[in-house]
């Protein structure tokens, strides 16, 4: 049984939404240097339209990305070259995927659902920041943009991002 909420609990619960509202990662921080799993959730379609396609681009300082297919899903890579070359175990890497892109499917707006990637989070990425992974997501003709980057010292942005926060390497013994 459910408890009743006061007006005030029912209204913070009603207007605190930007945590909700878009595309999420399920990991919030991960250590420099090390792989990274980016599991993006997916809570709800545009305007009431199910999605059909999610387009991830990769930030700069993740490489050797590799995507999870998904059932009832394609799944695509697009490779480029990086700003610079990242030591990746004793090879040097210049490029690799820069976005991917799941299509294809069917995600009513009444569904959650979770698109998974894999990278490492180089070692010369700054601990304390954050890493984005700007997002379009469709919804056949419909479309949103999660590609607002916030800036320090300004409210969050309608449409953010889902962002890492990086964090000090763990030591291993």
């Amino acid at each position: 049984m459910f408890k009743k909420l006061t007006r005030a609990a029912f209204l913070a619960a009603v207007t605190t939404t930007s945590a909700f509202a878009h595309i999420t990662l399920a990991t919030k921080q991960t250590p420099v240097g090390s792989p990274y799993k980016a599991l993006f959730q997916v809570g709800h379609g545009c305007d009431g339209a199910a999605t059909t396609k999610i387009r991830v681009q990769i930030p700069e300082g993740v490489i050797a990305v590799k995507p999870q297919p998904k059932p009832g899903w394609t799944v695509e890579t697009v490779k480029g070259k990086y700003a610079k070359s990242y030591d990746y175990y004793g090879t040097a890497l210049t490029e690799g995927v820069k976005e991917v892109v799941w299509g294809g499917g069917n995600l009513p707006d009444d569904f959650y659902d979770e698109f998974l990637l894999r990278g490492t989070i180089t070692a010369d990425l700054k601990v304390g920041s954050t890493v984005f992974f700007p997002v379009i997501q469709e919804c056949g003709d419909k479309s949103d943009a999660w590609i607002e980057i916030p800036a320090d010292g300004q409210p969050e942005p309608e449409l953010p991002p889902p962002g890492v926060k990086l964090i000090d390497a763990v030591p291993t013994h």
